[in-house]
């Protein structure tokens, strides 16, 4: 039997009907929620993510605003920009859609935004929340709609042993914290480009999650029968199709995966509904 195949875009869907009806409770009382994207130049790849951020805000009937900024924009005047968002009384979320091109600092970015406004979730004193093992705040989008998927799975957490490929701050190493967090209390092996014996770490994992952006990685021979296989990579082949860190052939051994595309990318952008949502109650 091959894997059961998760449907991100379903969950996606159901999260954000509750954030729809969590906004038009809020728009009754007065307050409508406002995200800001903050796009610096025209790559076609993150234009793309902000149409699809820009519609979910739609379909959930909360307010957006896009700020173009030309490429070649300094580091101080994204920051000038994102502070006069983080003045702005009636803007709940600000994100400032990554890469950033030229020589701009993007942990510098992400520290100038308002923690109570930061809906991507990476200021430092919400990632410092995690690290304290508080998980009540402003979660980074992916690592928190990977948690919501294996939880929706019926994935046993507790205990499991748990192998994060990749540590970068905006997935790997939130993710790894989320795991390990009380109340969800898996096992996490980190692993990186200096690790060594990776296929058996994974081999020897419950749960393999990959998100080091290199396709077809994780192989079939690296997987235990019946793991749960999370693919948060995603790249574009030669042909332009889509492709995840995760050989599709995994399929054939895992017990369930996510696929790519209509994975984890849906429930990103859900949870960054949530995240406005939020954030546009706690104001």
């Amino acid at each position: 039997m091959g894997a059961v195949v998760a449907d991100g875009r379903g969950l996606a869907s159901s999260i954000e009907q509750d954030v729809s009806r969590g906004v038009v409770e809020l728009v009754e009382s007065g307050i409508m929620p406002h995200l800001a994207v903050v796009i610096v130049g025209e790559d076609p790849a993150s234009l793309v993510y902000v149409r699809n951020k820009q519609r979910a805000c739609e379909r959930c009937g909360i307010k957006s605003t896009l700020i173009g900024m030309p490429e070649g924009s300094s580091q101080e005047e994204v920051i000038e920009t994102v502070d006069e968002l983080n003045s702005d009384d009636s803007v709940h979320g600000i994100l400032v859609q990554s890469p950033i091109p030229g020589d701009v600092d993007e942990l510098e970015v992400a520290s100038a935004i308002s923690p109570i406004k930061d809906v991507d979730g990476f200021h430092p004193a919400n990632l410092g929340r995690l690290v304290q093992g508080d998980a009540s705040g402003l979660l980074p989008c992916t690592p928190a709609g990977v948690v919501r998927m294996l939880e929706h799975s019926g994935a046993q957490l507790r205990g499991a042993k748990a192998a994060v490929l990749g540590r970068s701050r905006i997935v790997g190493m939130p993710m790894s914290l989320m795991l390990a967090v009380k109340g969800i209390d898996a096992t996490v092996t980190i692993v990186h480009s200096r690790s060594e014996d990776v296929e058996t770490i994974c081999r020897d994992s419950d749960i393999i999650i990959a998100a080091i952006g290199r396709p077809r990685t994780v192989k079939p021979d690296w997987v235990k029968p019946g793991a749960y296989v999370v693919d948060v990579g995603i790249s574009r082949e030669d042909d332009g199709g889509l492709v995840g860190d995760v050989d599709p052939h995994v399929a054939e051994v895992a017990g369930w995966m996510t696929p790519v595309p209509g994975g984890v990318g849906p429930m990103t952008i859900a949870l960054l509904m949530e995240n406005t949502l939020t954030a546009a109650r706690n104001s």
